[in-house]
């Protein structure tokens, strides 16, 4: 049986309109707020014997669990995930052949509607931000017969609801079920509303189950609660069968990590991230599974269990979009190994329908500030061509939104829905911030280094202007981007828990070199397009930025306004400045790194950069030193305390094993693991030469504490892999370069080699 989804490239053309001609959106409210289950019964127009194919085709508002003859029609879970509604309605395309054959005479089509990102109260304490009250459901099951005859079985007023088990489901606060509801007499449907004209091609990888885990290790609290370990911080829900007496209720809450021995869930914010089950009293028992909310969890504490809970009674289900795997990296410091781990976790936990910021707490949004630092290292570890590509079109989207002229702090923007708004003071509805709104920039990039997509750059460039554009209109007489609101260096390290923005890089100084290196790119970009217009109109732009940022910023004695680690590391690594002044600050970032006694310095702006803006100005031990550190705050002072994730804040987690203090706590926030590029690129040592790995640089840098490293990468051109050694005899080394590709290997000390396809030894 096949139920695989036929998914459309990103940004495709493909129009949806004429596989639902004839649908109409239809809905159904459930008694005391349970979710309808909506329903329909066909004749075949000729024996199933004679189907050639059939293809369901859907969406909904909310989401949706479509089945054919009593089986799932897909093994994809939260369709249609979530894209800008506004603008863009994602349609997805399963093909079900083998299931209506199942029917002989008739087809049965039936579909379990949620509340999913459409109407779940979502955003920030009680924003309760929703793009509609209604959920709805539109689809057309198409059917071929052998004689090339067609029939179409589409959604409309002959349908029915009755009601499902499920009492209340959302996405922040979990899922709750009854089996011993009845489902109740059939009642009509109605129509709904659904703006047909938003209605696109399914572009963006669909969310999907990819493994289970029993639990390590299962135990009684000091309040005597029974608790799960799962061994992985991860996203999903739990999975079991029980029996029981009617009427027994298993209550299965969530948490990332144990405080005072007993479940942490602070951090969780309002989210409830609980799941429910009442008992049916079925001698067979209950199968359970809540895959109409998802959480994020290492912990679990169960109540109600009837009997003994054993590891074999139940299961944690990783969920995340269908993503594939593409890098890999392993080395002697079992430290940096994990480090790996944790951002790998942390990427697939994230990468659900959106790049989200955490997958916990009352938030799980797009946040723009967050892929803008993580998308070269997201690009590295999984395929996100098209998962990324179709999140820059919804930011492009966004923006083109009425009253909207910038990139918003998230993407979709569901905060301008709700009845609050964070960080508003007026500012952020009027102005454009950096690194968040130069996602639209930097994110594009990260594709095309990646991937050398030069039609998918195209689409990519109109949100660029867009960005450029709001920018400009925000730069004071001096030509700074010195006003509005700045998140800056988000989370310096030295910030205080309740002020994560207080850092110590000034904040204008972050901003005005942001735009340089975003006007740049867009300069190559409009040129790689021929819009030679464009190409002169951003270059004068960056141009004009840099000189004013040199002449506000950068002083004689080759220092940088506020004199930290993030400005210094920010001006080397977007190249502003030159090169007598370059070598000065490399020099004063060494200093300021050693100051710090190898310590982390460095907040979201400066922390992707820091280790490139040292071992390109000739300070490899530093980045070394500073990437191997254990102190907090530091890379690995989160994996000596046990983490397998990516913690939000360097302290999320105090040495003592308590919770950080700060409202803002998560442990699984992908932003500060962008170190990994450079781990890629430099420790290991595959890099682009050229977008799309058209050529590819070797380039294997090694430094003090790592005596040999080994890994693969997936590339656009096919899978390169290097690995090498440190010896009394020096560094030793091999690297496969993929078929039709060429190689240009440069080591410490030697002269640029060029290798073709095949096996290379250094």
């Amino acid at each position: 049986m096949s139920t695989a989804p036929t998914v459309a490239s990103a940004g495709s053309t493909v129009d949806p309109q004429p596989a639902l001609e004839g649908a109409a959106a239809i809905s159904a409210t459930g008694a005391e707020g349970r979710a309808p289950v909506l329903r329909t019964a066909a004749a075949l127009d000729q024996p199933a014997a004679q189907i050639s194919s059939a293809l369901l085709v859907a969406t909904a508002h909310g989401v949706y669990e479509p089945s054919i003859n009593g089986q799932p029609a897909t093994e994809s879970v939260l369709n249609p995930g979530w894209t800008v509604y506004e603008s863009r309605l994602q349609v997805q395309r399963f093909e079900v052949t083998e299931l209506v054959r199942r029917g002989d005479e008739e087809v049965q089509l039936s579909v379990l509607l949620g509340r999913g990102w459409w109407n779940g109260d979502f955003g920030f304490g009680e924003a309760d931000a929703n793009y509609g009250d209604e959920n709805a459901f539109l689809a057309a099951l198409h059917i071929t017969y052998e004689d090339g005859s067609t029939q179409a079985i589409t959604t409309d007023e002959s349908w029915t609801a009755v009601d499902s088990p499920i009492t209340f489901a959302t996405i922040y606060h979990g899922q709750h079920e009854d089996r011993r509801l009845a489902a109740g007499d059939p009642r009509p449907v109605t129509l709904a509303e659904l703006d047909r004209s938003r209605l696109v091609e399914q572009s963006s990888p669909l969310i999907t189950r990819h493994e289970s885990r029993r639990p390590e290790k299962i135990w009684t609290s000091p309040s005597g609660a029974t608790l799960l370990d799962f061994g992985q911080n991860l996203v999903g829900w739990l999975r079991f069968t029980v029996a029981g007496p009617a009427g027994t209720e298993i209550t299965l809450r969530h948490a990332e990590v144990l405080e005072h021995e007993e479940l942490g869930t602070r951090p969780l914010r309002t989210a409830k991230a609980t799941d429910r089950l009442v008992l049916s009293g079925d001698p067979a028992g209950d199968a359970y599974e809540p895959t109409f909310t998802f959480h994020g969890f290492r912990y679990a504490e169960v109540t109600g269990w009837p009997g003994e809970l054993a590891a074999e009674d139940i299961e944690a289900v990783v969920v995340h979009s269908d993503i594939e795997r593409t890098g890999w990296f392993e080395s002697s410091h079992a430290g940096v190994n994990q480090l790996i781990s944790n951002s790998i976790w942390s990427q697939r936990g994230n990468f659900l329908a959106v790049p989200t910021d955490c997958p916990q707490r009352d938030e799980r949004l797009g946040w723009t500030g967050d892929i803008a630092a993580y998308a070269a290292t997201a690009a590295y570890q999984f395929d996100v061509s098209d998962f990324l590509h179709n999140w820059l079109l919804d930011v492009r989207a966004e923006v083109e939104l009425p009253p909207l002229s910038f990139v918003p702090f998230v993407v979709p923007d569901i905060l301008k829905l709700g009845r609050t708004v964070p960080f508003s003071d007026g500012e952020p509805t009027e102005t454009p911030t950096a690194i968040w709104g130069d996602a639209a920039v930097w994110v594009a990039e990260a594709l095309w280094n990646a991937y050398g997509d030069l039609d998918r750059l195209r689409q990519h460039y109109p949100g660029m202007v867009l960005h450029l554009e709001s920018v400009e209109r925000a730069l004071s007489p001096s030509g700074l981007w010195d006003t509005g609101f700045q998140f800056g260096d988000w989370l310096d390290p030295d910030a205080p828990p309740e002020a994560a923005a207080d850092a110590k890089a000034d904040k204008a100084v972050v901003a005005t070199a942001c735009l340089v290196r975003s006007a740049r790119f867009a300069a190559e970009t409009a040129r790689l397009l021929g819009e030679e217009a464009g190409a002169a109109r951003w270059q004068e732009l960056a141009d004009r930025t840099l000189a004013a940022f040199t002449e506000a910023y950068v002083h004689e004695d080759g220092t940088i306004t506020s004199d930290c680690t993030t400005v210094y590391s920010l001006a080397i690594a977007f190249d502003l400045l030159e090169e007598t002044t370059r070598e000065r600050a490399g020099e004063r970032l060494s200093a300021l790194v050693q100051e710090a006694g190898y310590r982390v310095s460095t907040g979201f702006a400066g922390t992707p950069f820091i280790t490139w803006a040292l071992s390109e100005t000739g300070h490899v031990e530093d980045a070394y030193r500073l990437l191997l550190e254990e102190g907090c705050p530091s890379w690995l002072y989160p994996v000596s305390m046990g983490a397998t994730t990516i913690w939000e804040r360097w302290d999320s987690m105090l040495p003592d094993g308590s919770i950080n203090p700060g409202e803002m706590t998560s442990f699984n926030h992908y932003a500060l693991g962008a170190v990994a590029d450079w781990i890629y690129q430099v420790v290991l040592g595959i890099r682009p030469a050229e977008p799309g790995y058209r050529r590819i640089l070797i380039q294997p840098t090694p430094g003090p504490g790592i005596d040999w490293a080994k890994g693969a990468y997936d590339s656009a051109a096919g899978r390169i892999e290097v690995s090498w050694e440190v010896t009394a005899g020096g560094l030793h080394g091999t690297a496969t370069i993929p078929e039709g590709a060429e190689a240009e290997i440069v080591l410490p000390g030697e002269e640029v080699r060029i290798v073709g396809a095949g096996v290379t030894t250094f």
